[in-house]
């Protein structure tokens, strides 16, 4: 079977192949991304991933108590939410049998801990960089927590953003924290319908980010951090400026020249050969194997970044989700 890319997508065949030689939780995303295969093509390859491949194997990791990990190594809060993390970013399809059960396990076994008040996963903890992870999360199971929702709205603050500081008298926003819980909301929209407190709430975030660039100080127009141009995957707790330009992608945010700087060091970023390197694997990633080698050419980098420059240069920039 053979695919084209769509147009403008900026890659060749030899790209294009060397991305669907790999396991079907990226291939169907390519499929859909980045090549002119049918709905149904797509749907078929995505099924496969609660099977087969690196879906089936994390889905087999879990505990009979829901939790993932030994607790000793990392704490079970750290695996358990940054295995649904994965499994969301491999497309899992929540509906599938094998994810059914695990979610199950999840809502009735695992809970934040003593430390909150064992706070069930789906409900979140204090912080709102963690609670927009477990509400993107629970959107995308099926789990609906308003009470997270509103919460999460309760704790933007003034200049448009969140910052998990904020109970402890920060009044400036975090670029993290703010992707956090942007990408919770856009989850929670998509599954459960919009309103305008949802609506107007992220606009305000999408102004605080280009306001400053994606990378700079709103005050001074410096460089926050000459890390956030570095290609990683998984983010995790991480800010990045190709995390942030795929949320924007992934939201239809039209394009905007205060995404220009970048988008241009993303194009810096690639390789001769048409690819993006993995420049860092961040502390505790979880599942290393699926992650990548630091240095080398990156699946997971190099589907992301093709996607984000198609939608940068389509003549009318929109999402696909």
């Amino acid at each position: 079977m053979t695919f084209t890319f769509h147009a403008r997508v900026p890659a060749d065949d030899t790209v294009l192949a060397w991305l669907l030689d790999t396991d079907p939780s990226l291939r169907w995303q390519v499929l859909r991304d980045l090549t002119d295969a049918s709905a149904e093509a797509v749907a078929t390859e995505r099924a496969r991933v609660a099977t087969e491949g690196w879906g089936r194997w994390l889905l087999d990791q879990q505990r009979p108590d829901g939790q993932w990990g030994d607790g000793d190594t990392h704490p079970f809060w750290w695996t358990n939410l940054y295995t649904l993390v994965w499994m969301r970013d491999l497309g899992l399809d929540p509906a599938s049998a094998p994810a059914r059960d695990a979610i199950a396990r999840v809502r009735e076994r695992v809970t934040w801990g003593p430390e909150f008040g064992d706070s069930p996963f789906f409900e979140g903890e204090v912080e709102p960089c963690i609670n927009g992870r477990a509400l993107a999360l629970g959107a995308y199971f099926g789990v609906r927590s308003d009470r997270l929702a509103d919460r999460l709205l309760g704790e933007q603050l003034a200049d448009g953003g969140w910052n998990c500081e904020a109970e402890r008298g920060s009044v400036r926003s975090s670029f993290h924290t703010t992707l956090c819980v942007l990408e919770g909301l856009l989850a929670f929209e998509r599954a459960f319908g919009t309103a305008a407190a949802l609506r107007d709430a992220r606009e305000r975030a999408h102004g605080y980010l280009l306001e400053r660039h994606l990378l700079r100080r709103r005050s001074t127009g410096g460089l926050i951090d000459a890390t956030w141009t570095q290609l990683a995957f998984p983010p995790l707790w991480h800010y990045d400026a190709l995390r942030a330009l795929d949320y924007l992608r992934d939201a239809g945010v039209p394009r905007d020249a205060r995404m220009d700087e970048a988008l241009a060091a993303l194009r810096a970023r690639r390789l001769p050969d048409g690819r993006w390197p993995l420049d860092v694997r961040h502390k505790r990633t979880l599942h290393l194997a699926i992650a990548g080698d630091v240095g080398a050419p990156s699946w997971w980098v190099t589907h992301r970044a093709l996607r984000v420059l198609a939608w940068s240069e389509a003549p009318a920039a929109g999402a696909r989700s």
